[in-house]
């Protein structure tokens, strides 16, 4: 189904009048069936914001043992973990595992690099790196804390949610929200990224003079269709929760992909990164790049957010008189950087698919000397920029901090970066304008 943020209504064909009519919580459900609510807003968030959509399950998830603490992965939200790092910060591309070595699904695969905030106080950010080589198998995953923004760079991932299947190759992006249940099923060595959000959902920019239309447009996102299945698990099924930045685990007798139909506006859903509508200058100079995002996390003061993912697709170049790369920068945000495929306009050398970079606040950055040298002798006509390329960006208005993963245990940081803009050498010329 399409439509960003829709009223959506589902049931599996197999089970026809699943839900029910005129009402969400019948005295007794058709089929049997269980009501639950799940709710990602306030109950008395005002309409615009208000999100939630009723489930219709087999059994409801309440059912299981309690939680114990889950020691697997490298998640983290303690931020004080190392000193704190300005300089520009570049990673090489972060391993997979060899599956005969070390099997790692969805969960174990999971590692923080940097982020700020404090889940329990439901205001901030993470930024993690997904590595695996395996599915997860009788097992799923909910997030207590915010929502997921998943980036897969290299692999398939096919999700599985209680909403529905939906397969996510390279050059999309999926959303699960806050406690949405889902587990992974990768065809292969898989890697890729995620933004995390605390405290707030991702919604669509507002385009202001631009238009009624432009960026992402609202259709193009898609939601799973209800897809269920009622099998029991003898030897337990495990529902892992990340509550607090910590994992949980808990035991239970039953899938919990059990969902026959559900109805609602708050759901997981993806999107193709090839149908975001490019906006661009078409006369002068370079524009901001807040022209190219795709979706964004707001704060509460206007026009400053929490977190925007910003891409960088191919498109044309057709500025007069303009130095076209981006611009040289200090910015008052943080930004992270990733590569799906291709090569960076601004740093053809270095950036690579399945690594990153982070310009922290006020850290000067922009493009290496190669490509400021090319760029500023250019012949300026019509031009193709990034073809075959997908680079993205993490931009938050909160101050990041790498975790001790990120800087040392990874073995991914570059410690060369810096040296792609030694070659810059001075042009001024007093008696030249």
């Amino acid at each position: 189904m399409s439509g960003f943020g829709n009223e959506h209504v589902s049931e599996d064909p197999r089970c026809p009048g699943a839900l029910p009519e005129g009402q969400n919580n019948p005295q007794v459900c058709p089929y049997g069936l269980y009501a639950e609510q799940l709710s990602g807003s306030a109950f008395t968030c005002p309409r615009p914001t208000n999100r939630r959509s009723w489930l219709y399950r087999i059994l409801p998830s309440v059912c299981h043992k309690p939680f114990q603490p889950l020691q697997e992965g490298h998640l983290t939200h303690s931020w004080d973990e190392v000193e704190p790092d300005p300089n520009q910060l570049r990673w090489k591309p972060f391993e997979i595992p060899k599956a005969p070595q070390n099997k790692l699904d969805f969960v174990s695969g999971l590692h923080t690099l940097c982020g700020a905030g404090e889940p329990r106080g439901r205001h901030g950010i993470a930024v993690h790196i997904f590595v695996c080589n395996t599915s997860m198998l009788d097992r799923c995953l909910y997030n207590s804390d915010g929502d997921f923004l998943i980036v897969p760079q290299q692999g398939k991932l096919l999700i599985t949610t209680e909403f529905g299947k939906m397969l996510v190759e390279p050059n999309e992006i999926c959303v699960i929200q806050q406690g949405m249940r889902f587990t992974v099923e990768v065809f292969g060595e898989t890697r890729g990224y995620i933004l995390e959000v605390y405290g707030a959902h991702f919604e669509l920019p507002d385009l202001g003079p631009i238009g009624a239309n432009g960026l992402a447009n609202p259709r193009d996102f898609l939601v799973p269709v209800a897809w269920y299945e009622d099998r029991r698990v003898p030897g337990g099924y495990t529902v892992i929760s990340k509550y607090q930045g910590k994992l949980f685990a808990a035991q239970q007798d039953f899938s919990p992909f059990n969902v026959v139909a559900w109805h609602g506006n708050y759901t997981p859903y993806k999107y193709n990164l090839e149908n975001f509508m490019v906006i661009n200058s078409v006369a002068f100079d370079h524009a901001d790049p807040s022209i190219f995002t795709v979706l964004t996390a707001k704060s509460t003061r206007p026009g400053v957010a929490i977190a925007d993912f910003v891409i960088f697709p191919p498109r044309w170049g057709v500025a007069n008189n303009t130095f076209r790369p981006p611009y040289y920068h200090r910015n008052c945000m943080s930004e992270f950087m990733g590569l799906i495929k291709g090569h960076y306009e601004a740093k053809e050398e270095g950036f690579q698919p399945g690594g990153a970079s982070l310009h922290s606040m006020m850290t000067p950055h922009g493009p290496d000397a190669d490509c400021f040298e090319k760029a500023s002798k250019a012949k300026l006509e019509p031009e193709r920029v990034a073809e075959g390329t997908m680079a993205f960006m993490f931009e938050s208005s909160l101050s990041m901090a790498v975790t001790k993963w990120g800087l040392k245990t990874s073995n991914r940081l570059d410690k060369n970066y810096y040296k792609c803009w030694e070659p810059l050498k001075s042009h001024f010329n007093p008696n030249r304008k």
